[in-house]
């Protein structure tokens, strides 16, 4: 059995695992049980009850974190040459069309959004199988298929996120830093849970949310009470 170290011994010790605790009570527990020396990401996952084999209970969506997710986004535009001045004004890391379609076919992945044009996806599929795994191909339903490549550059480096249930029913995302004050990892955790809330599908049954768990980087799993996170 590997050995659990002295820290990690005192972040379980903080948390109660049979507690659930208020989103306000997790938001800064979960500053005080990170002890990583990097600024460690803010997770939510949500098991939600749907099954996501019907098409008709697929929850699929974007958020907008009022406080940003604290990464560094890096944004691919794959437009047409009259879009690029646009792209690069709004603060794309980078931009282009074939140059990269060729790089992609070759490996290169190293971004974390790609933003393109209606015209231009007809291109891209080609790159189907590369980029579909990585949940990087450009979708219309995420705001990343559009004739407003700049406007989308500029909402995803704002804090923009997509977001997809798994085949399990539970749907991952960061929403801020440990270097984020308490109020505003809250902030940020509300509004994406009260966007799942809004998508809710009508075909799905019982429980939505069957359990929702916040935690850093390496840090243990804080239980929290669904009846806390107001409007919902």
């Amino acid at each position: 059995m590997a050995k659990i170290s002295k820290k990690r011994k005192e972040a379980l010790a903080k948390v109660d695992k049979d507690k659930l605790y208020s989103l306000s009570e997790a938001s800064s527990l979960v500053k005080d049980i990170t002890y990583t020396k990097f600024d460690a990401s803010i997770d939510l996952d949500i098991k939600l009850g749907v099954d996501p084999r019907q098409a008709n209970q697929m929850v699929r969506g974007v958020a907008s974190l009022p406080h940003g997710t604290g990464k560094n986004v890096r944004v691919l535009v794959m437009c047409t040459p009259d879009k690029e001045e646009e792209a690069k004004a709004a603060g794309a890391d980078h931009v282009g069309l074939d140059e990269y379609i060729e790089k992609i076919q070759g490996g290169w992945t190293d971004v974390d959004v790609i933003i393109t044009q209606p015209s231009v996806m007809g291109k891209l599929g080609r790159l189907g199988r590369i980029l579909g795994p990585r949940n990087l191909m450009p979708n219309p339903k995420s705001g990343t298929v559009t004739m407003e490549v700049g406007k989308a550059v500029t909402e995803v480096k704002a804090g923009k996120i997509d977001f997809k249930v798994d085949k399990t029913g539970i749907i991952h995302s960061s929403v801020g830093k440990v270097s984020f004050e308490a109020d505003k990892i809250k902030d940020n955790a509300q509004e994406f849970i009260h966007t799942l809330h809004r998508l809710k599908p009508s075909a799905a049954k019982g429980t939505y949310f069957q359990s929702i768990t916040l935690s850093s980087t390496m840090s243990p799993g804080i239980k929290i009470d669904v009846n806390s996170v107001e409007g919902i």
